[in-house]
């Protein structure tokens, strides 16, 4: 990736993906936003990836919530409003246009949504919708992946195989994400079912009732008998 970006600090218009942009290079707004695009698209993935660190929230809070923030502006005011450009004029027609108006709307929702969750306190939805921005936010790897996998093993045209790489880019991502948030739920279901379960029997496999009956008092009934008892 990092050699991929370095390829267009050059401004070459005959570098890469902007071979196939000809069409658009005379746009000043949609080589602007292609740049933008490119040359934070390391910066969004390496901040991004260190907020899943438990070792760096633990042990470096402050620099976890400065690197979360970098994430954040990143996505909301920088490639929100890029992406949005290039999604106009991107190649597939319709198709291609309107996944990657998907792509964007989404990733800006998810991010916004996660930093919404943390200033509520909700650190569990928070880190849901971190886990969804950054399943989308790696669309800019897999997206180049599938490219290639696509044009090796099948002999479609590059017009349909853009198209379907543009969904292809961020749905299995997607959908991994929301499979991931899935199982932990339901892992902290079970948990909880469990320690409700040994706390309603006690660890002894008694029930609440059971324990609280051995706990009783004796009846005054006996208290008296006890007391006759002869020597």
């Amino acid at each position: 990736m990092l050699q991929l970006v370095l390829g267009y600090t050059s401004f070459d218009d005959n570098v890469g993906f902007l071979r196939e942009k000809q069409a658009y290079l005379h746009l000043h707004v949609w080589k602007v936003a292609f740049y933008i695009h490119v040359f934070t698209s390391i910066l969004t993935l390496l901040a991004g990836f260190t907020q899943f660190s438990t070792g760096l929230l633990a042990r470096h809070r402050r620099l976890h919530r400065i690197l979360g923030r970098v994430y954040v502006f990143n996505i909301l005011s920088i490639n929100f409003p890029a992406g949005l450009v290039m999604a106009v004029y991107a190649n597939g027609h319709l198709p291609s246009k309107i996944a990657f108006t998907l792509l964007d709307s989404l990733w800006f929702w998810f991010t916004l949504k996660a930093v919404l969750e943390a200033r509520r306190g909700r650190i569990q939805q928070h880190s849901d919708y971190m886990l969804r921005s950054y399943a989308l936010t790696l669309s800019a790897l897999t997206l180049r992946t599938w490219n290639i996998v696509l044009i090796n093993t099948t002999s479609l045209s590059p017009e349909v195989i853009y198209m379907m790489n543009a969904w292809l880019g961020f749905v299995p991502n997607w959908l991994c994400a929301e499979w991931l948030i899935w199982r932990r739920r339901r892992r902290s279901s079970s948990k909880k079912y469990a320690k409700d379960h040994n706390h309603a029997h006690g660890e002894d496999g008694k029930t609440n009732d059971e324990s609280h009956d051995a706990a009783r008092p004796a009846p005054l009934a006996s208290k008296f008998h006890a007391r006759r008892d002869p020597h």
